[in-house]
C-alpha cells in the first residue's frame, strides 16, 4: 500500500499521480504499485513539487509495518533504534496574550458596590 500526500502543489502534478493511484480526497492519493514505480513516482514529485510539500508513505518489512519519506518539510522522519519518529522543530515562545487590564472588573465592581 502506498500513499502520497500533497500540500499547495500543482495541478498537472496531481493528474500525474491519478494515472498510477487513486485520489481520495484532494491531495492524498493511494494506490498498490510496485516498487519500481513507487520510486519513479516519488521521483517526479520531487521534481514537480515546487514550493508545496509531498509525504509518501508505503509498507515494509520492520517494526512498524510501514516507513515514510518528506519532501519540504518541517517535520523530518529520524531512526531511533530501530524505530521511524517524526522529528518536529523546536519553535521559540511566543507571548501572544495580552497583559491584564488595570483596575477592577464589572463584576467586583457589583460586589464592591452592590447590585446598582
Amino acid at each position: 500500500m502506498t500513499i502520497i500526500v500533497l500540500t499547495r502543489c500543482p495541478s498537472g502534478l496531481r493528474g500525474f499521480l491519478t494515472r498510477w493511484l487513486m485520489e481520495i480526497s484532494p491531495g492524498v492519493f493511494i494506490g498498490n504499485p510496485t516498487s519500481c514505480i513507487r520510486t519513479a513516482l516519488w521521483e517526479e514529485v520531487i521534481k514537480y513539487a515546487d514550493t508545496g510539500r509531498a509525504l509518501l508513505a508505503y509498507t515494509t518489512d520492520n517494526e512498524q509495518g510501514f516507513t515514510f519519506e518528506t519532501h519540504d518539510h518541517h517535520w523530518h522522519p529520524v531512526d531511533h533504534e530501530g524505530v521511524t519518529l517524526i522529528r518536529r522543530p523546536k519553535q521559540s515562545p511566543t507571548i501572544t496574550a495580552k497583559p491584564p487590564a488595570q483596575g477592577w472588573s464589572k463584576a467586583s465592581k457589583r460586589r464592591r458596590y452592590g447590585n446598582r
